[in-house]
């Protein structure tokens, strides 16, 4: 059955589940929109939309220094309550997503903090990319909104492969969190210290070295 942008808006309007998560439920269950939610609930993606609109004003401000003190990270995440804010496994998510900011070097949390300004300049530089390499002009501006995307899969936190699981985006794992938690989360804000940064000096893969840290663990 083919699915339609009416039914994926119908179907986000009653979970809250996002598009895509939406658009993946009706094709898994043939465009059935009650089966579809089932799915939605069944995989905890329902449930975690509805709770995102609520307020998280506690949380923890954790921090991560990797092997050496050569990197530093501070990062806040925010849950409902106190109760939660000390559970194990609210603790040990935050202290993943801290790991993630010391290896993955995001610059944003989500997409909407990027300036306009940053983007509007990305995506210059990308369409003259894709002008030089002699692309067509009809099909230049597909290949700028592709790139994009992957250009914001790198500086942003929430849309970054989870270096612990490269198969989920960190989003993901916060809203399978919220699922297993029952509470909204949040992750608000983060500051990562490199030392030496902006200094010239050997490159090194701090993803592999935090992962190889972790296995050590």
């Amino acid at each position: 059955m083919a699915i339609t942008a009416q039914m994926v808006k119908e179907l986000r309007e009653k979970t809250g589940a996002g598009m895509m998560d939406c658009k993946k439920a009706l094709s898994e269950t043939n465009g059935d929109m009650e089966k579809a939610i089932e799915w939605l609930r069944e995989k905890g993606i329902a449930s975690a939309a509805k709770k995102s609109g609520r307020i998280a004003a506690e949380g923890v401000v954790e921090s991560y220094i990797h092997a050496g003190g050569r990197i530093g990270v501070l990062v806040e995440v925010n849950c409902e309550t106190d109760f939660v804010a000390k559970t194990d496994q609210f603790k040990n998510f935050v202290k993943d997503v801290a790991m993630q900011i010391a290896a993955m070097k995001p610059k944003y949390v989500r997409i909407e903090d990027v300036p306009e300004e940053e983007v509007q300049k990305e995506r210059e530089i990308l369409r003259q990319q894709a002008l030089q390499e002699g692309k067509p002009e009809n099909i230049v501006d597909k290949m700028v909104e592709g790139r994009l995307k992957k250009y914001f899969q790198e500086v942003c936190l929430l849309e970054q492969a989870f270096v612990k699981d490269p198969d989920k985006t960190i989003d993901k794992l916060v809203k399978e969190t919220i699922a297993v938690l029952g509470e909204n989360i949040n992750i608000r804000r983060f500051v990562r210290f490199e030392m030496g940064e902006g200094l010239e000096k050997r490159q090194d893969n701090f993803a592999e070295e935090v992962m190889a840290q972790v296995k050590k663990g």
